[in-house]
């Protein structure tokens, strides 16, 4: 029998029977599965085709396998609080996570944490890479999507932080999934929202190019590869599939179920949406325990997998080359990854040792004697005398932790007042 060319992972937050099973959407049959507790809603990523990672719902790590080796954790990555989402860039360079309010960028091939990006005021829900890897999207409670272009990230120095090259507010209540097309920073993303909305947006211009109102609240999205439909599952178990060649073309529209496509078989909200490489199928998850296969051209569920639990992820790849072969290895090694960004206080690893002490910028040119560049030496550290620098770090550091409550104040009172104000829309 010859092996899938496409498998699809899923996740319950039971985790009784496995963490994630793999299996052949034509067949429903199960081929591996991968144990040790259960993953987060948009924790779960596969990097680089080697391995396979899980954002454990609830706590504070990340657990990794060989995808040949299933039974058999190969680390966990400690994070400083629970992971809320996860994504790995397609060229496996790049990891990033969203903890509580925070992204985490780290260099795969290192273990480095590169950048930690604050600049959601919500937990961050969402978030995925374009499939060239130069940009990342990142959602959130806040209602906020920001678009970050990796590259400037990375450039920026740790002290002043990046700016996201796009910010979308046009939600006005929690992001509940996006996704991106094809395209790279050309392509476009969809953006899903307790609201009721659905949004499409062009990435290269940030500009907002189609909105969709619902009757109920949508939980997940996605796209064709080629971008004719956009399929919504909704809070009462419905499917929505939206038309992106209608005519005549309104960039705001109201979704009428009575006269457009729904697929109907889920009793429960529909938490994930994916589509098969060729268009053809629909994968989603629900939490009424079930992952169905759609046929997307008559709408009929082909297949229903029961899992023991609410389905947190459900999605379709390109089965890799060393998935199913037992005696394979990964290609790279994975390195241990930082908890704290390099250079910061209680950093990690063998660069944060010390203190680098530069004198001069040519000293290869520096044909002095020991004597003279003692006292060089003497020199620069009697120019420092009087100016009092221990008092002057003090009170950097008193000022410094005035600020932070003060800051901490303020976010839990602009947390206290969206979720007030968010309970009080969703009720009407």
């Amino acid at each position: 029998m010859a092996a899938p060319m496409e498998l699809v992972l899923s996740t319950d937050a039971a985790g009784q029977v496995a963490n994630c099973s793999v299996w052949d959407p034509l067949t429903g049959s199960v081929l591996l599965t991968y144990r040790g507790g259960n993953s987060t809603g948009r924790g779960l990523a596969v990097l680089g085709g080697q391995y396979l990672l899980g954002g454990q719902l609830g706590k504070n790590y990340i657990n990794v396998w060989e995808l040949q080796r299933k039974d058999q954790l190969q680390q966990k990555i400690v994070c400083p609080a629970p992971v809320t989402c996860l994504a790995a860039s397609p060229n496996g360079l790049y990891l990033i996570a969203g903890i509580s309010q925070s992204i985490y960028l780290w260099e795969v091939c290192t273990g480095r944490l590169l950048s930690i990006i604050n600049c959601h005021y919500q937990d961050v829900t969402c978030l995925t890479f374009t499939d060239d890897s130069s940009h990342f999207l990142s959602g959130a409670k806040d209602s906020l999507v920001m678009v970050w272009n990796v590259y400037s990230v990375l450039q920026v120095e740790a002290s002043r932080g990046p700016e996201p090259r796009h910010l979308w507010s046009l939600h006005s209540l929690p992001i509940t999934d996006l996704q991106c097309g094809i395209g790279g920073p050309q392509s476009h993303a969809v953006t899903s929202s307790l609201d009721q909305t659905v949004k499409l947006w062009d990435i290269a211009s940030g500009d907002i190019l189609l909105s969709v109102l619902f009757d109920v609240r949508i939980m997940s999205v996605a796209l064709d590869p080629a971008e004719y439909h956009i399929f919504c599952g909704g809070s009462d178990g419905s499917i929505f599939q939206v038309d992106l060649l209608s005519w005549p073309v309104h960039r705001d529209r109201t979704f009428n179920q009575e006269q457009e496509k729904v697929f109907k078989g889920h009793r429960n909200q529909v938490t994930c949406l994916s589509v098969s490489l060729d268009g053809s199928m629909l994968v989603s998850g629900s939490h009424d325990e079930t992952v169905c296969i759609w046929d997307i051209q008559s709408k009929q569920c082909l297949r229903t997998v029961t899992h023991r639990g609410p389905v947190t992820n459900a999605f379709i790849i390109t089965a890799p080359a060393n998935m199913l072969k037992a005696d394979s290895k990964p290609s790279f090694p994975l390195p241990r990854f930082n908890k704290h960004l390099q250079g910061a206080e209680g950093c990690e690893g063998p660069e944060s040792g010390g203190v680098i002490l530069r004198l001069g910028r040519n000293q290869q040119d520096f044909d002095g004697t020991y004597l003279q560049r003692a006292e060089q030496l003497h020199d620069l550290l009697g120019e420092s005398e009087g100016k009092n620098l221990s008092g002057l770090v003090e009170q950097l550091r008193s000022r410094t932790s005035e600020l932070e409550e003060e800051l901490n104040m303020v976010r839990k009172i602009n947390k206290d007042l969206f979720d007030f104000s968010a309970s009080i829309i969703t009720k009407q």
